[in-house]
């Protein structure tokens, strides 16, 4: 009777451990496929996501737009270190309404324009500005603007890398009224080495050149320059013969004019 009984015991005992064995196989089975999913699942080589950070809005708008200035150079032979501090300084950094709203970074108003227009207060309240669907448009009308208006026609005889000769020039062409916009646009482009992306279309062999070029050129054209006036808003045959010590009538022989009409870029004899 005692063996049997622990006959019967044991085949307890080897049952249960039998069941555990299995049990615990099966577990170890399920986890295994589960990490094969997942490890089916995970790709591989997935470049980590980082973000740009910027010290300012800035440096921000130079590093989103400055591969579409230097394309614009290419094409177009203007400096990109001058369409960047242009949009720098018109659109606020990009920061502006117009820019935000209507992808408008050089605050071109309609004139013939058949797109999507935005109204915004300028000059005259209201006034009427194109609206772009990218702001890689902007930059391209930016281009035609200057290249297509003979009043700009004297920026194309100066030096890509004359960006000084440059900003200068755009104002007595009548492009801004204020009398430090040459200056602003020489200190954005002096404070963010923007002078850099026209070395890298240009080569810096020929930038090199060029710069020394227009060093050895300086007083020459800035004589040339003393001897034109071009006309920008606000001014009068009267008060450009008083700024230069003429009459009137002296004024208008030299230029051939009939009366005193004149127009806002239009390049006058002074000497």
């Amino acid at each position: 009777m005692n063996k049997i009984v622990v006959i019967f015991f044991v085949g307890i005992l080897i049952f249960s451990c039998g069941s555990k064995k299995r049990v615990v196989h099966k577990r170890q089975d399920n986890r295994t496929n589960t990490e094969q999913k997942d490890n089916m699942n995970t790709p591989t080589n997935v470049p980590k996501v980082t973000t740009k950070t910027y010290a300012n809005a800035t440096e921000k708008y130079i590093d989103t737009f400055k591969e579409i200035a230097q394309e614009e150079m290419r094409l177009y032979n203007i400096p990109a270190s001058i369409t960047l501090a242009q949009g720098i300084l018109e659109s606020g950094s990009g920061n502006g309404r117009l820019s935000v709203e209507a992808n408008n970074h050089f605050g071109i108003k309609c004139h013939n324009w058949t797109g999507d227009k935005i109204y915004h207060d300028d000059d005259e309240k209201g006034e009427c500005f194109r609206k772009y669907h990218d702001a890689k448009y902007s930059y391209r009308d930016h281009s035609l603007f200057l290249t297509m208006r003979s009043r700009y026609s004297k920026l194309f005889t100066l030096k890509k890398g004359d960006y000084k000769g440059w900003a200068k020039e755009l104002r007595a062409a009548g492009y801004a009224t204020d009398k430090k916009y040459p200056q602003k646009l020489i200190s954005l482009i002096e404070r963010y080495n923007l002078h850099e992306y026209d070395k890298e279309v240009l080569g810096h062999e020929t930038y090199h050149k060029e710069v020394e070029h227009n060093h050895v050129n300086g007083d020459e054209n800035q004589m040339a320059n003393n001897e034109e006036h071009v006309v920008s808003k606000g001014d009068t045959l009267y008060s450009i013969s008083r700024k230069y010590n003429l009459t009137v009538e002296e004024l208008q022989n030299m230029n051939g004019l009939r009366n005193t009409n004149i127009g806002i870029g239009q390049v006058l004899k002074v000497k």
